[in-house]
């Protein structure tokens, strides 16, 4: 847990005090009550657990509880006056940290005998989501200014030469994903073990990149109605969505947004992109966005029939991989890491950002919702959210595990997700 809340303490210390009642991101929340809701998850998650624990501050609790997702075009309308001081705040979080480490610490954590849920997972659960919002937030940052936030230092980026686009053929084969209940930890939506035959197709290399999505953009994709779904149409129009997000048009000229300053467009970088924004290009270059099964067979499938727990192999994720583990806050070339390549040599897979699939997000077959978050995954199962994999330089290591699976809206332009197209070869 204290590794975990490093992480997220970085990311609040790189705001200025005065910004944090900002939201940088229409849809979601004010930077402030991220500030409060990872304490307030744990202690309503653990505090059951504690003996003789009673909730000090039931209004904190449950103005803190839940984050939001906007469907349907409702968006958040509260002003910063209608959120706490930041010193209530602050003293709700020392307050829940002490109570929880005296617990942990002493391993008075109760377990309770009619509940399926040992008091180590829910440690995990509170673990592996402060890490998920160490992410948020940095997206949600991202779109902050840079003049309001403090840059901290960063490692050199690496180096490559230019990437030539190529497919990879993956054959036809087994795609194992999920996983067997009672193996590692997991989240709900991760279980129940399925293994799905999936016909032979060729993948992109790479990582489609800043330069070659600039093509489709110059080839006047988004104003051709015949390569956007009627819905991603309709949603880009009225929003005046032109270009990525993480672009900004100065003299002329594509500036690409770090998280702390401005850079001349890289070109050889991942495009980050909604998956409305990547169908769209797939369809202009004559190609598909991969299924969830197709992106597993790439990156975790052998020639000889076997899986790989990583794409690389069995060892664990190391800085040879890959942008991963909260390295860095940018990604870099598309190619920067050829020791992170899959068994076929398909490059990237896991760092420099999320990959889009054309997959919904859906339960897999013995999916059983957490009973002490049924919400987690089930809210999402909607039909209006698709799967991603991978990760990016912001995710932690433990959430690169094979089984671990994200997802947004499809016309969620701000999280750091790009793609690879797929032909089909039957």
């Amino acid at each position: 847990m204290a590794e975990a809340r490093i992480q997220t303490d970085v990311i609040f210390d790189i705001v200025s005090r005065d910004s944090l009642y900002e939201r940088p991101i229409p849809e979601r929340h004010r930077i402030v009550f991220y500030l409060g809701h990872l304490e307030a998850f744990d202690w309503n998650l653990l505090h059951d657990r504690i003996p003789g624990a009673k909730p000090f501050h039931a209004e904190f609790d449950r103005l803190f509880a839940f984050g939001i997702d906007p469907v349907g075009g409702g968006l958040p309308d509260d002003e910063p006056r209608d959120w706490p001081g930041l010193a209530e705040i602050e003293a709700y979080r020392r307050s829940v940290r002490t109570l929880l480490d005296a617990a942990v610490r002493s391993g008075s954590l109760r377990e309770e005998e009619d509940d399926e849920f040992s008091a180590a997972t829910l440690l995990n659960v509170a673990i592996e989501h402060r890490l998920m919002h160490a992410e948020t937030l940095a997206y949600l940052l991202h779109q902050l200014p840079a003049e309001k936030k403090i840059a901290p230092l960063r490692a050199p980026a690496p180096v490559s030469s230019t990437p030539r686009p190529r497919m990879i053929e993956i054959p036809t084969g087994v795609a194992t994903l999920g996983l067997a209940h009672n193996s590692i930890f997991g989240w709900d939506n991760e279980y129940d073990l399925n293994r799905r035959e999936t016909p032979a197709f060729a993948i992109d290399q790479y990582k489609v990149t800043n330069g070659q999505y600039l093509e489709f953009m110059q080839a006047g994709g988004y104003d051709d109605r015949t390569l956007w779904h009627g819905a991603d149409w309709e949603w880009k129009n009225p929003a005046g969505i032109t270009h990525p997000v993480f672009w900004k048009k100065v003299n002329g000229s594509w500036q690409y947004r770090r998280m702390f300053d401005e850079v001349p467009l890289p070109l050889d970088w991942p495009v980050y992109v909604s998956q409305a924004e990547a169908s769209a290009y797939s369809r202009w270059a004559g190609k598909e966005l991969p299924s969830e099964s197709q992106w597993h067979r790439a990156a975790y499938a052998t020639p000889t029939g076997t899986e790989r727990p990583f794409p690389w192999g069995t060892e664990p994720p190391e800085l040879e991989h890959g942008y991963f583990d909260f390295q860095q806050w940018d990604p870099g070339p598309v190619n920067a890491f050829p020791a992170g390549q899959s068994a076929f040599g398909v490059v990237g897979l896991l760092g420099q950002g999320w990959e889009w699939t054309s997959s919904l997000f859906e339960p897999f077959e013995g999916f059983r919702p957490f009973s002490f978050y049924p919400g987690y995954s089930a809210n999402f199962f909607d039909g209006k959210h698709f799967v991603m994999k991978g990760g990016s330089p912001r995710t932690a290591a433990v959430m690169l595990r094979r089984s671990f699976r994200n997802w947004f809206q499809p016309n969620y332009q701000y999280v750091y997700a790009g793609f690879r197209c797929v032909e089909n070869r039957h």
